[in-house]
């Protein structure tokens, strides 16, 4: 791969405005322009014009066309200087804001630069501009040190513990009673590692407990959960060597490759493994890529999917 997409999105989006004069721009001078070979250049218009949904940070009314020789861009949007009104400026705040609290401190990372830059822009408007009053929003905390301590102390003791534990997409806090069999820490985050009632390994993130309460009654240590190991440092478990592999077309399989760290195949595919603890998991990772990703095996799974497929044609 010559260029990751977050490259090749920059250099798109810096190319544009210099085109939208209405002039006719040889291949060779824009290329220059973009640091880039022609044929990146051509890539780049391709994977523009031959999108079927809006690409990100464009908007309707930008016009390229590409000829033998040169290239042309015509666009109103950039007549005038581009500027975000403070409201629009505080919603993409405030956005980000509610985003941040409910991702790992990893994940944190590029939210917060993101942030930073904001916040510049913000401070060079107006002061006359009016924003409401809107400028931070937060959530609950990202961890509360004494669950954690109390979720240590039943861990070492063995005793149960009841959880008050709101899921990243649930509306409502629901109560259970766990097995807290040990720690694990991925990520920069603390999880409780316990088991379901059919035995399947369940994790609790410390941040989205909200109380935490030890109770009486003690349960047996289990020392293979104990010693879960956590795969690629992210809290998970597969029972087993089940894995399925999936073909990604040459249409997205870019995309894929850079998320994985893997390379593509000659002809632009990829095929990888994935392993699998949930069959409902692996069916909604391949649906989600339409016509583009093809599972190869196993034959259960495929099965599966033509049937979840032919039941959604069929009603």
């Amino acid at each position: 791969m010559a260029d990751t997409a977050a490259v090749q999105l920059r250099r798109v989006l810096n190319l544009i405005p210099h085109l939208a004069d209405g002039e006719d721009h040889a291949h060779e001078d824009v290329a220059i322009l973009a640091g880039t070979s022609i044929d990146n250049l051509m890539s780049d218009f391709h994977s523009i014009s031959e999108r079927f949904d809006a690409p990100g940070g464009f908007v309707d009314g930008v016009s390229i066309l590409v000829d033998e020789h040169s290239v042309s861009v015509t666009a109103n949007h950039f007549l005038r200087p581009m500027r975000l009104t403070m409201a629009e400026l505080c919603a993409l705040e405030l956005g980000l804001m509610l985003l941040r609290r409910d991702r790992t401190p990893v994940e944190q990372a590029p939210i917060d630069r993101a942030l930073e830059r904001l916040r510049q822009t913000v401070s060079r408007i107006a002061a006359s501009d009016p924003h409401e009053g809107t400028r931070y929003a937060d959530l609950a905390s990202a961890g509360s040190s004494a669950h954690l301590a109390a979720l240590r102390s039943a861990v070492r003791d063995h005793h149960k513990v009841r959880l008050s534990y709101r899921a990243g997409a649930a509306t409502e806090t629901t109560e259970r009673v766990v097995c807290p069999y040990s720690l694990a820490f991925a990520e920069q985050m603390w999880y409780v590692v316990t088991t379901s009632e059919d035995g399947g390994l369940r994790f609790f993130r410390l941040d989205r407990i909200e109380n935490v309460e030890v109770l009486g009654d003690e349960f047996e240590p289990n020392a293979s959960v104990a010693a879960l190991a956590l795969e690629s440092g992210r809290a998970f478990h597969a029972d087993g060597a089940r894995r399925m592999t999936v073909r990604y077309s040459p249409r997205i399989a870019r995309w894929v490759a850079e998320r994985e760290g893997k390379k593509p195949d000659a002809d632009g595919s990829l095929t990888i493994q994935h392993q699998v603890a949930d069959d409902s998991w692996a069916l909604r990772h391949v649906l989600q890529y339409g016509p583009d990703a093809e599972i190869v095996e196993p034959e259960d799974l495929r099965r599966q999917l033509a049937e979840k497929l032919e039941r959604c044609v069929g009603g």
